[in-house]
């Protein structure tokens, strides 16, 4: 299992990912204010085909000159066998990849992974790769895109894998999908983002989603406007006495020297005491 990379820890234990269209410069200042987590600068799906060549000098030249911030900023390019991703792939190394990562769409295999980190690494910058996996083909290679020592986080989109696989997009038809890739990335070292909650006006469905992936053991979930982000924040504190709780089995578990033991009437063993220290580390991660 490989560590998360410290360059990327931060942004793979985010709470919360705000994308941003490329195509709109005017919105990324507000973006990085909005108090997301992470921020992805969109060159995919938001900017049309006419936009892409100046919506990808608009994205480089924001953060070529947008100096060190707290927030991670990350490219989304096309993806790199288009020739959209190829000039994406191209400004990035031109410019010594001026980004704390690269989301990748529509990943299928690892070697896609492979040419992009080869070629970062040309330009003498390291940048970690964030893998979407949106398709049928990218969830059977998702072990092996997961393995790959760039990526950090494995991020899923359930809107374009369930039209791929003639699912529908809501959480219970996906679920399986949704297990199965946390599952990997926690075999990989990798963090697990969730897809969008698509209506912007719906604070309680958001919630109960970001809740439900949460529990499934995502560890961030990806936001589509700043409104979203006190919903995906709220979500992921403390819950009913989570983390106290977990401090309370983490500490009775380092009394009793490791062995198993009882709190509250419960049996306390090694697979409770890994859980609750993942529990507080996601914690100490979010924001105030």
């Amino acid at each position: 299992m490989k560590a998360l990379v410290s360059s990327l820890c931060i942004v793979a234990l985010a709470w919360s990912v705000l994308f941003v269209p490329g195509n709109r410069p005017d919105r990324f200042e507000d973006a990085l204010a909005s108090g997301a987590d992470a921020l992805v600068i969109d060159l995919e799906d938001s900017a049309a085909s006419s936009a892409k060549d100046q919506a990808r000098r608009d994205a480089i030249a924001f953060l070529a000159t947008c100096p060190s911030h707290a927030t991670p900023r990350i490219f989304r390019s096309n993806h790199i066998g288009t020739p959209d991703g190829f000039r994406d792939l191209c400004i990035l190394v031109e410019n010594q990849s001026p980004v704390d990562a690269i989301m990748l769409p529509k990943v299928e295999t690892a070697a896609e992974i492979a040419i992009v980190a080869r070629n970062i690494a040309s330009s003498g910058s390291v940048t970690r790769i964030i893998a979407l996996v949106e398709t049928a083909a990218g969830f059977a290679n998702a072990d092996s895109i997961a393995g790959h020592p760039s990526v950090d986080v494995l991020a899923f989109d359930g809107a374009d894998y369930a039209a791929d696989t003639n699912a529908r997009f809501s959480w219970k038809p996906l679920l399986f999908a949704c297990s199965r890739l946390v599952q990997t990335a926690a075999l990989s070292g990798c963090g697990m983002w969730d897809v969008p909650y698509l209506d912007i006006r719906d604070e309680a469905g958001l919630m109960a989603e970001t809740t439900a992936a949460r529990a499934v053991g995502f560890t961030s979930k990806l936001a589509i406007h700043p409104a979203q982000i006190a919903g995906i924040h709220a979500s992921y504190r403390d819950s009913g006495g989570e983390i106290e709780r977990a401090r309370r089995i983490v500490a009775a578990s380092q009394d009793a020297g490791g062995r198993v033991c009882m709190l509250d009437g419960r049996m306390i063993d090694r697979p409770i005491v890994s859980a609750s220290l993942r529990v507080m580390h996601i914690a100490g991660r979010g924001p105030a």
